[in-house]
């Protein structure tokens, strides 16, 4: 060790260090053999403002799935574990970044490429396209009140119908009180739906 200079030193010691951290697969840090790059995909890409609210949540959901949606809501921050483990926080938050970037579209790809976290990736995104959107709105409205069952089934109809409101209420959600003006919007809601 005497001969040897301070980077062969430094590059030994970060590999020692990198050895010795061991973490369960319940760890933030933990990354799966088969989370790559392209190991997440969600069947449909983010394309424009219209598809947004969608896309996010069934990001949310495969994020949460793989115990990383701290990667793009904030709360794991590179700092959350401390230096030991910042090469672990640089690799996951260059695979949560790749599962966003493949999973929008082309249109779009130049705009998430250089950013350098998935957190700031996130928080572009949903500046650009979490909008409520009058037209978005005036549209599901309209789906809504004019939808009817045709030639499909109940279950088929009433799928289609369960969609709209769900997006609906994603769009504006209730009231998150108890008070008594909230339970009338509810109530007035739900009549609506009936």
């Amino acid at each position: 060790m005497a001969g040897d200079t301070f980077e062969e030193r430094d590059v030994e010691e970060h590999s020692t260090m990198q050895e010795s951290i061991v973490i369960n697969h319940n760890h933030p840090l933990y990354l799966h053999p088969s989370d790559g790059p392209n190991s997440l995909s969600l069947g449909f890409q983010l394309i424009e403002m219209e598809n947004y609210t969608i896309w996010s949540q069934a990001m949310e959901v495969s994020l949460l799935t793989r115990n990383k949606l701290g990667f793009v809501d904030g709360s794991i921050a590179r700092d959350t574990f401390g230096t030991r483990f910042n090469h672990l926080w640089d690799r996951c938050n260059a695979i949560v970044k790749s599962w966003l970037m493949h999973n929008v579209s082309r249109d779009l790809l130049s705009g998430v490429m250089f950013h350098s976290s998935a957190r700031t990736i996130w928080e572009d995104l949903r500046k650009r396209f979490n909008k409520v959107n009058s037209s978005r709105m005036y549209y599901l409205h309209k789906e809504i009140f004019t939808l009817t069952q045709g030639t499909s089934s109940v279950s088929v109809y009433y799928s289609k119908l369960k969609d709209l409101w769900d997006e609906y209420d994603l769009i504006i959600p209730a009231p998150p009180c108890d008070c008594e003006k909230s339970k009338k919007h509810l109530a007035h809601l739900q009549y609506q739906r009936l």
